[in-house]
């Protein structure tokens, strides 16, 4: 696993040693950061169900301005702070341990966020409920975006919880879909 475009390009990060963490393909990573290109330069992220960092740190990587990580595993959390030593990105780095509503929760009525990356574990079918607390939290900013990966079984409606799907991407087993 390794930053694939930017400044900390060719970086390897840290992987996970079991099956826990499920991080995100290079091919899949490059169709995600395609699909955003237009809109990392200086954007606030938020890295949801982070993992290890691997999402977030591309983004810094490609000139986003700040990442927030958040995990609710602590052997992710871990992971995810030696990565962004590695990539020293800890200026631009806040990571936050707890469950995605502990972490939303958290973030709201401070700054919104212009990029919001989910990959949640692809068998809870977490995805409406995430994006359901992310519109109750008025978490995104007027013009951000949501990338949700997922399996292509799952099935997210055109209009989730308030948000337009723009499009979805196929990349074999994987979805991406983009949310506005």
């Amino acid at each position: 696993m390794r930053i694939i475009a930017g400044d900390y390009k060719g970086r390897r990060l840290i992987a996970p040693a079991d099956r826990n963490v499920r991080p995100t393909s290079d091919k899949v990573k490059e169709a995600m950061f395609s699909m955003l290109q237009t809109r990392i330069e200086d954007a606030k992220v938020l890295d949801l169900f982070a993992g290890t960092g691997n999402l977030g740190l591309e983004a810094l990587s490609r000139g986003a301005e700040s990442c927030i990580f958040c995990d609710a595993s602590k052997t992710s959390i871990k992971m995810i702070r030696e990565n962004i030593d590695m990539c020293r990105a800890g200026e631009y780095s806040t990571v936050i341990w707890g469950d995605y509503m502990k972490a939303l929760t958290r973030i709201s009525g401070s700054e919104k966020m212009d990029i919001i990356l989910l990959d949640p574990p692809y068998a809870l079918g977490l995805l409406p409920k995430v994006l359901a607390a992310i519109r109750e939290l008025d978490i995104l900013a007027d013009d951000g975006v949501i990338v949700c990966e997922h399996y292509k079984e799952t099935e997210l409606e055109d209009n989730e919880s308030g948000f337009e799907k723009l499009k979805s991407k196929h990349y074999g087993k994987v979805v991406l879909s983009l949310f506005v």
